[in-house]
């Protein structure tokens, strides 16, 4: 039994060591039994305000606008975007390309085999050919009908075949340009099923639509072409907020899939037309740097337009700590060997904006040194 007791005793005592031992190990934020109703001061050490990675610092100016929220994405204008189609059906004899590939003006993109491409031909060719004789047969009318020799009805009839003809020639001659096909190889004979379509910007390879032996009509989409040299922000502003929007406000935007980093632009044209459906107008901003940034074409965006601006003293969100219902910073009184001490002063709040709030107190001046990080562990804790 006495084993037991004296066994009891020594787990007790290693319990109690262990304890203090802890207890000594932390080092609490505040020193000294001070509260803030009793001295209205805070005292820490160095070691306290190094071990919580507290920080000063003071009141500056900052910039605290009225906003517009928006969204939209990331876009580029008409002229930096080709859709590659073609006026005749046929079927793909060659497509090389994938989506991200780099394209340059004039470079061939796709080839369309079609067995009307050489009909076509053979006609503009006739028709040249007839066209030279016609030519000759209505000049000639005319020589006959200037000298009276002619009737007025033969001459009038060989300058509407004339006509009719050059009519046709030219219908021809255009359809085989739009093909992209040389009129001279044409006129030399050689004929050919297969036409070339041609990038008309420079860029990249947005949409491929097809792959070799595909068939298409007319118009299909077959490849997307985007020049990402010049992309903007399209975005969209509810009807009421419209008449606040200005061209040259700044714009800040983020993209929510890709990390919280501000990007900036400014409205550079406002529409004026409301969409019926969403009840929005389209704002257009230009980016302040497109350089440095990899947009993607399509990115969704959060945008907030900046309409009005003020400039007032602020702080850092954390700084302000509110406490039994007031609203409190601590003001650096003074330091005195490794001590801080700290004056609780009671503040008004009014905007915020990107992390910063507007300060109001007659008992802060903006030379004074305030506790920006940790103040809540000393207010609250």
């Amino acid at each position: 039994m006495k084993n037991l007791i004296y066994i009891s005793i020594l787990i007790f005592s290693l319990n109690l060591f262990s304890c203090k031992e802890k207890e000594n190990s932390k080092i609490p934020v505040k020193t000294e039994e001070n509260t803030l109703e009793e001295h209205h001061e805070i005292i820490i050490t160095k070691a306290q305000f190094n071990e919580n990675k507290m920080q000063l610092g003071k009141m500056i100016k900052k910039h605290f606008p009225i906003v517009v929220m928006a969204t939209g994405v990331i876009d580029v204008p008409p002229q930096s975007k080709q859709i590659v189609s073609s006026f005749y059906g046929g079927n793909i004899k060659r497509s090389n390309l994938l989506i991200g590939d780099k394209v340059r003006r004039g470079q061939a993109l796709v080839t369309i085999e079609n067995p009307e491409f050489v009909t076509m031909q053979q006609e503009y060719l006739e028709a040249k050919q007839n066209l030279e004789y016609l030519k000759n047969e209505y000049e000639r009318q005319k020589t006959l009908f200037d000298e009276k020799i002619t009737s007025q009805k033969k001459y009038l009839q060989a300058k509407s075949k004339y006509n009719s003809q050059l009519a046709m020639y030219n219908g021809l001659k255009g359809k085989l340009q739009l093909l992209n096909i040389k009129l001279s190889n044409v006129e030399a004979g050689n004929f050919t099923s297969v036409i070339t379509l041609f990038a008309k910007i420079n860029g990249y390879v947005t949409k491929v639509n097809v792959s070799t032996g595909t068939h298409i009509s007319p118009n299909d989409v077959i490849l997307e072409i985007v020049n990402t040299n010049h992309v903007h922000v399209e975005l969209s502003v509810f009807e009421k907020d419209v008449m606040k929007i200005k061209k040259g406000q700044r714009i800040n935007f983020t993209i929510p899939e890709a990390g919280d980093i501000v990007y900036e632009a400014e409205v550079h044209l406002v529409g004026t037309q409301i969409d019926e459906q969403t009840r929005t107008v389209k704002v257009h901003g230009h980016l302040h740097d497109e350089s440095k940034n990899n947009f993607a074409i399509g990115m969704f965006v959060e945008a907030e337009i900046e309409t009005l601006s003020t400039e007032a003293f602020a702080l850092p969100e954390e700084a302000v700590v509110e406490n039994e219902n007031n609203l409190v910073v601590l003001k650096l009184e003074k330091q005195e060997g490794n001590k801080f001490i700290f004056e609780p002063v009671n503040v008004k709040t009014a905007k915020k904006y990107q992390g910063f709030v507007e300060v109001i107190s007659k008992e802060l001046k903006s030379e004074d040194t305030i506790l920006i990080k940790g103040a809540f562990d000393l207010v609250r804790g």
